[in-house]
């Protein structure tokens, strides 16, 4: 009996290096290969409309980035403006429209807004989504375009889960950030893969870690070798670790889909940044489920950094 418990032992390890194999491909094409949801003419209508109810002009805008890829973006700039721009970034498989709601409250606040859609989502052109290895230098682009075109005094950033995570990895190229705030962001991509399969599979992320880590580190060697793009460098930690832009930190207390852990790890690489937990809140909840506070603490952490 204990022979034939070995062999079913000796048996099944190449079974699990197999499906951990298979199963790091389709995670990796999953991941990067992302559905696109284009804006739709109704939509633009309404940001259209919604722009002049508040007194703005809304432009849309693009640049070409060094690889061919047009990245597309809606700048909008208030009647009443305090000469500072707010670049508002989206998560994954959004598009600008996702952070709307966002544009609409610093807008009104003065602030001109850009709001740009990844490459690979929404308008922007791009085969596949790197997590912030490439879109941390659109971001750096990005910052460029409103200086060179509007010369703002001061340009903030706002980011939530994969634009929050890229967001901050932006700042290991671009200093001129008067300061960001990033909400349910991943501290490496390790991490956040750890914790998209758990929220998935509704496990603990230590099983994931576990039971699921040859199938993650199997997919990123796998875009490595078929994309040329690793992902495992795609860390928001690291970057905010050798940076001297001041960031707010926020994550709901109760995210299952990228957990809290991610941003209190940032944020020990970096005691400079502030944090805030954010009580009964989801993954990007924090504005639904204390809109006052966040946007106090908001337009504190702005305002007070503006040099």
């Amino acid at each position: 009996m204990k022979r034939q418990i070995r062999l079913l032992g000796l048996a099944a390890i190449p079974c699990y290096l197999f499906a951990s194999i298979v199963s790091g491909i389709v995670l990796a094409e999953s991941s990067l290969r992302l559905p696109k949801h284009p804006l739709s003419l109704n939509y633009i209508k309404e940001a259209q409309d919604r722009a002049v109810l508040l007194r703005s002009t809304l432009q849309e805008v693009s640049i070409q980035e060094k690889d061919g890829v047009v990245l597309r973006a809606w700048y909008l700039q208030p009647e009443s403006s305090n000469a500072d721009a707010a670049i508002l970034l989206h998560g994954v498989t959004d598009n600008r429209l996702g952070v709307a709601g966002y544009a609409e409250f610093l807008l009104k606040h003065g602030y001109s807004v850009l709001m740009p859609d990844m490459r690979d989502h929404g308008e922007s052109g791009g085969e596949i989504a790197s997590y912030g290895v490439r879109e941390s230098h659109d971001i750096h682009d990005w910052v460029n375009w409103l200086y060179q075109t509007h010369a703002p005094h001061c340009v903030y950033g706002l980011g939530e889960s994969m634009g929050a995570a890229i967001l901050l990895q932006s700042l290991e190229y671009e200093n001129r950030f008067c300061a960001v705030a990033a909400e349910s962001s991943f501290s490496d991509f390790r991490e956040g893969a750890y914790d998209r399969v758990s929220g998935y599979l509704q496990v603990r992320p230590w099983i994931a870690e576990t039971v699921f880590r040859p199938s993650i580190e199997f997919g990123i060697i796998y875009a490595r070798l078929r994309y040329g793009l690793d992902l495992g460098a795609a860390s928001p930690q690291r970057a905010v670790q050798g940076s001297s832009i001041p960031v707010l930190l926020i994550h709901g207390a109760d995210d299952t889909n990228i957990w809290p852990r991610n941003s209190e790890a940032i944020h020990r690489a970096n005691p400079k940044t502030e944090l805030w937990l954010v009580p009964n809140a989801a993954h990007c909840g924090a504005w639904q489920t204390s809109p006052s506070e966040f946007e106090s603490r908001l337009l504190n952490w702005f305002g007070k950094k503006r040099i």
